[in-house]
């Protein structure tokens, strides 16, 4: 799919995007035909609203968008998923919208998955608005689109092969080193944990190390989860809870996307990527509830629920990043439903030990427009995940906390960095300005802006 920009706008429509409040005045200073026409359709500006005024040939005049009161520049990317094929440009909009942030929300409002059904029409095209850096605003929707494109996919063409082979291709690109670790591999090299999850299903478990970057440079480490499908296990997900498990690669979808990031602009860092793939999937010698394993940092877990597997693979993937001492650790996982209860599918919960990272991130994630809430490693929690028989279980007693417990689980697995962990939902249940729905990328935008303004670029 190409990106859905002009080069010159001179043939282009206008769009004006408007707030509510300063509507009454807009409209006054135009004609009663546009009066008339705004009130028969009873536009008023109202958020996300689309009025188009027509020629007197017929043809669209310009574009009425309405932007409400508090919507943020992300807004503009419903105008992508609405207008008519054709080529537009920003006439006016709220001073506060910054430019390159509106070219990124028009990219991703006009994306459609066409893998397997092709879209009826070309997306509208906007000409690059006044002040943007199309560069950046280009990196940022190739990656938010990698993001949509791998969740979308369904497990029978983007199992542990598939994702491989991506994650390779995208090394090539950027010239980066690459190695995989496959099947009985793992336990030689000793990662246990990832073997045990993935080893009942047809295409071997797997993790994915790709470097980059000057060694000398600031190191920073990005992980992600890669469960191409989850069926729960022995401990299987009802039908309704398994719909969507296609989606449980999402971290390693989300990582993955980071990392392109960093390497197509360059950034001053060493980079590290660990991307540790599986199917949690049952047969014979699927891994039981009861069992205990030994994870490579040496802690032995007792498996409480074979549907917690995903911090079983973080946790070896999470112990091989620090080894390698990096300076900045962060995490994506679809980690946990109990993320959803407490925050609803468009808000990522963010796990981190270091204030001033956590304080960073904030700040990063709004000037992004991408959200993020910080949510407590409630210490105390800590006993509930004991275990009469080893170090540690997977899970915690109880109903309750459940996203609390699985970051409070991998924390036993980080040592020495500043950490961030995002259990993402990776899903737009439903379609939103710049948000078709379908898969998703969530805390991306926030994370690459931290980078950018930790690392330079």
């Amino acid at each position: 799919m190409k990106l859905p920009f002009l080069i010159e706008d001179e043939a282009a429509t206008p769009i004006h995007a408007i707030r509510t409040r300063d509507w009454p005045d807009w409209i006054e200073r135009h004609s009663e035909t546009q009066r008339r026409l705004a009130a028969a359709h009873d536009f008023k500006a109202q958020n996300a609203r689309i009025l188009l005024v027509p020629a007197t040939d017929g043809s669209i005049e310009r574009v009425l968008f309405g932007v409400g009161e508090k919507s943020e520049a992300i807004v503009m990317g419903g105008l992508a998923q609405h207008l008519p094929a054709g080529d537009y440009r920003i006439a006016s909009m709220p001073r506060e919208f910054p430019p390159t942030l509106t070219a990124i929300a028009w990219g991703l409002g006009a994306y459609w998955f066409d893998r397997y059904k092709k879209r009826k029409r070309p997306p509208p095209r906007l000409a690059p608005p006044e002040g943007a850096d199309m560069a950046e605003a280009a990196r940022v929707i190739e990656a938010s689109w990698l993001v949509r494109d791998l969740v979308n996919t369904p497990a029978n063409d983007m199992g542990p092969v598939a994702l491989h082979a991506v994650a390779e291709r995208v090394a090539a690109e950027f010239g980066a080193e690459f190695r995989a670790i496959v099947g009985e591999e793992l336990l030689e090299q000793n990662y246990p944990l990832i073997h045990a999850v993935g080893r009942a299903a047809k295409q071997q478990p797997r993790l994915l190390h790709l470097g980059w970057g000057d060694a000398a440079a600031p190191r920073v480490a990005l992980v992600g989860k890669g469960v191409t499908f989850d069926s729960g296990g022995l401990d299987i997900k009802p039908a309704s809870g398994m719909r969507i498990m296609k989606k449980d690669m999402g971290g390693a979808a989300h990582a993955l996307a980071l990392a392109q990031l960093v390497m197509s602009a360059k950034l001053k860092v060493r980079l590290d990527l660990f991307l540790p793939i599986a199917e949690n999937a049952i047969a014979g010698d699927a891994f039981r509830p009861g069992d205990v394993l030994t994870s490579r940092k040496g802690l032995t877990i007792e498996v409480d629920n074979t549907d917690a597997e995903g911090r079983l693979i973080l946790a070896d993937a999470l112990t091989r990043a620090c080894e390698d001492k990096p300076q900045l650790l962060i995490d994506f996982a679809t980690l946990t439903g109990a993320a959803r209860t407490a925050l609803g599918p468009d808000l990522p919960p963010l796990y981190a030990d270091d204030e001033t990272l956590a304080k960073d991130l904030a700040t990063a994630a709004a000037e992004a427009a991408d959200p993020i809430w910080r949510m407590p490693l409630w210490d105390a929690y800590e006993g509930d995940m004991d275990s009469p028989i080893a170090d540690l279980k997977n899970a915690g007693d109880g109903a309750f906390a459940g996203s609390i417990y699985a970051a409070l689980f991998l924390r036993r697995f980080v040592s020495g960095p500043a950490w961030a962990h995002f259990d993402i939902f990776a899903w737009a249940p439903r379609e939103k300005p710049a948000r078709p729905q379908g898969g998703e990328a969530q805390a991306l935008r926030a994370c690459w802006q931290l980078l950018k303004r930790r690392f330079g670029g």
